[in-house]
């Protein structure tokens, strides 16, 4: 990515950042097991990486991936996951931020910073009435930079989840699951 295209770009700046490539899976994958083991949740299993691989990197993409580099190495040091979903209150995309990481030695040197500068650009580049992610409940050093750059804490939205075992079982079961 040239200058004029990485926003983070800079003389004295000793990062960059890029899009994915599927050359670059290997690398991610090794970053977002590095997430699981930072957020303590079973990493992705071989099969799952081989459907993050495809999901990413197929013909019909299903999230795309930014890569921060320090300096440089040739390995990505932290990755953002975006995704569009749609409001139909709004009547426009919204840009959610799947995952945003940076490896431990690799923080405090604001690659985190430009990876959801880099995001917030391009919900708004997108014409995206709002950009939307998850926190984990104790991760207060992230919430308080959310905070800070004037994100919201939604409390009046509940998060549910239905995994495929979940779904398994409702579509297994009878009708009257609804009311």
């Amino acid at each position: 990515m040239s200058g004029a295209d990485n926003p983070t770009s800079g003389a004295d700046e000793a990062f960059r950042l890029r899009r994915a490539t599927r050359a670059d899976a290997p690398a991610l994958i090794e970053l977002i097991v590095a997430l699981a083991q930072f957020e303590k949740i079973p990493a992705p299993t071989a099969a799952e990486q081989q459907r993050l691989i495809e999901h990413g990197f197929g013909d019909r993409p299903r999230f795309e991936a930014w890569l921060a580099f320090w300096a440089d190495l040739p390995k990505p040091v932290g990755y953002a996951v975006l995704l569009e979903t749609y409001s139909t209150f709004r009547a426009s995309p919204t840009l959610y931020l799947e995952d945003l990481f940076v490896s431990p030695p690799y923080r405090r040197r604001g690659i985190g910073s430009a990876l959801l500068r880099h995001c917030i650009h391009l919900a708004h580049e997108r014409g995206c009435e709002r950009m939307e992610w998850t926190c984990l409940d104790w991760n207060k050093k992230a919430q308080a930079v959310y905070e800070r750059i004037g994100a919201c804490h939604l409390s009046e939205w509940y998060l549910y989840r239905l995994t495929r075992d979940g779904m398994e079982k409702f579509l297994a079961g009878s009708r009257q699951n609804l009311p």
